[in-house]
């Protein structure tokens, strides 16, 4: 026991090891003043940090050998002893053992790192330590090495509350620490896609229509793409958004419809004429989109969003739960919330990956870009491959070269395959393993993911058909809506194939369909761009 011990001495040293250092140079002094014969019997506090570890006492047969009378132990207390630094996060501590003839001296530090649990799609956590200084960049960047996943510059970190039904991303710069500290007990990160992070930069005026920016009303004149981001990341000025929201209100179960606008970078309610009521203020809130709105808080529509200041503990009084019309209306509001706030710093955190791209290209071969404008239909049938400018000539080489796939699979069948509809051949089982299927989900489940992962134009995914066990289903988001496309199974001259158009355009596999559709629109409302990727980490 402790009252056993002679003397103890207990130190801790915030976020460094220097206090350490000079109470280990003490006590060396003190060694050299106190020298004994021989270390009596302590009882050892801490039997699994020395070693051996079965050793309940010290003594001199248990020290190591050369040092019959002094040494030390150091090693890391276990994570569920950690203790909350400065900085809200979980800092690990590190003990030293330090014994000096009869004096036995015990100290602790703090260590200048933090503990972070990240969770997966799946539910499994991961703890990592980080500096306080890491950005939620560099943590996504971290997690996709350790992942062994592709860095797009799409992977994003999530803040996530559970019990209030609440989730936002994090912006590139924010310090993971800091919101750590700030977040409630039932509050976790989440690592996950984010295609939609930035894509208003691409596409600003599928987030802005002209209806809800006041100034295009005023004007009465079209929007340039790039005057509204001008516009919008100006210093001296604050875009002015407006439109029908409701509003829940403070207290009470009941949503109300109200008018929204922004005036001086503070969110306001029109009530009434001339009556302006603060609704928030920018600097000192985060806004967060609403995945329980109907269940959990009433809400008119699924395209719930809410205001919730930083200093808030998970009251409900405290949030400011607001609902649109539409994902087109919530998304304006959102993205408009996140300018207001972040100003020109949300377009630095957009350009440092294109930044990073054109120096790595300086040493590196250049890679051509699979954009839209830069895809173009190729002729390879000559000795000189040309490109196809004729749209008619275009679409039917792409036809033919759709069939043309069908012929890759006549030589497995010529060794002795089976048919691709049999469920043990290779066509029925080499999708499994792509990012984009996902198995036996329900309709529901798919939606839940493509919302999660940004709603953009592309996002997609294959899963399992419910209805029919032989099918599969490509659920894909364009302009914002989920539309779903059945694949169904078919048979010509005893060999088996998947079609998306009835039989027109029919594949061996699911990959070649998606390789097809990635260059190659056909019948459906977009190419296959960004596929819904679950990670496990």
């Amino acid at each position: 026991s402790w009252c056993q011990l002679p003397l103890l001495a207990f130190g801790l040293c915030d976020n460094n090891t220097g206090g350490a250092h000079q109470v280990m140079e003490r006590l060396q002094e003190q060694e050299q003043q106190l020298r004994t014969s021989s270390l009596p019997a302590i009882p050892n506090p801490f039997p699994e940090l020395c070693s051996p570890a079965s050793s309940p006492v010290l003594s001199p047969g248990s020290l190591p050998p050369g040092e019959p009378s002094s040494g030390k132990y150091v090693s890391k207390i276990p994570e569920t002893m950690g203790h909350k630094g400065n900085t809200g996060g979980v800092a690990p501590l590190y003990v030293g053992m330090y014994w000096i003839q009869n004096v036995f001296f015990l100290i602790v530090w703090e260590s200048m790192e933090d503990i972070v649990k990240i969770f997966s799609e799946d539910g499994m956590g991961k703890v990592v330590e980080i500096p306080a200084n890491m950005t939620a960049r560099d943590l996504c960047q971290l997690l996709v090495y350790k992942s062994h996943c592709v860095d797009d510059n799409s992977w994003a970190l999530v803040e996530h509350h559970p019990l209030l039904g609440l989730e936002r991303c994090l912006e590139d710069h924010e310090l993971v620490v800091q919101v750590q500290a700030s977040m409630n007990s039932d509050g976790r990160f989440l690592f996950r896609k984010n295609y939609a992070k930035y894509e208003f930069f691409r596409n600003p005026l599928t987030f802005f229509p002209e209806h809800m920016v006041a100034w295009c009303q005023e004007t009465n004149h079209a929007i340039l793409p790039s005057q509204l981001l001008q516009n919008f990341l100006a210093t001296n000025s604050c875009p002015e958004i407006q439109g029908h929201l409701y509003m829940k209100e403070v207290g009470r179960k009941s949503w109300k419809k109200v008018y929204i606008c922004t005036r001086l970078c503070l969110f306001v309610c029109l009530r009434e004429p001339r009556h302006l009521q603060l609704l928030a203020d920018l600097e000192d809130s985060n806004i967060f989109t609403v995945i329980t709105g109907k269940k959990q808080h009433g809400a008119p529509t699924d395209y719930g969003f809410c205001i919730k200041p930083n200093k808030s503990r998970g009251d409900m009084k405290e949030l400011r739960m607001l609902c649109a019309e539409d994902e087109q209306s919530r998304s304006c509001w959102m993205t408009a919330f996140r300018i207001f706030k972040y100003g020109i710093v949300l377009y630095q955190n957009y350009k440092i990956p294109q930044q990073r791209k054109t120096l790595l290209s300086h040493f590196s071969a250049p890679v051509r870009s699979v954009s839209e404008n830069s895809l173009v239909a190729m002729d390879f049938s000559g000795r000189i491959g040309r490109v196809i400018d004729n749209p008619v000539e275009a679409q039917s080489a792409a036809m033919e070269e759709g069939h043309a796939w069908r012929k890759r699979t006549q030589r497995m069948n010529i060794l002795g395959s089976h048919s691709p509809l049999h469920h043990s051949s290779l066509s029925s089982v080499i999708h499994i393993a792509q990012l984009w299927f996902h198995g036996r989900i329900t309709r529901e489940e798919s939606h839940r993911i493509v919302h999660q992962q940004g709603q953009v134009d592309g996002l997609f995914l294959l899963r399992v058909s419910q209805s029919n066990p032989k099918a599969f289903v490509l659920t894909l988001c364009h302009h914002q809506k989920i539309k779903h496309f059945q694949i169904l199974p078919c048979e010509e001259d005893g060999q088996g194939f998947f079609s998306l158009d009835d039989g027109a355009t029919k594949f061996t596999d699911l990959i070649q369909l998606v390789e097809f559709y990635q260059l190659n629109r056909g019948v459906l409302p977009c190419k296959l761009k960004h596929p819904c990727t679950v990670v496990a980490l």
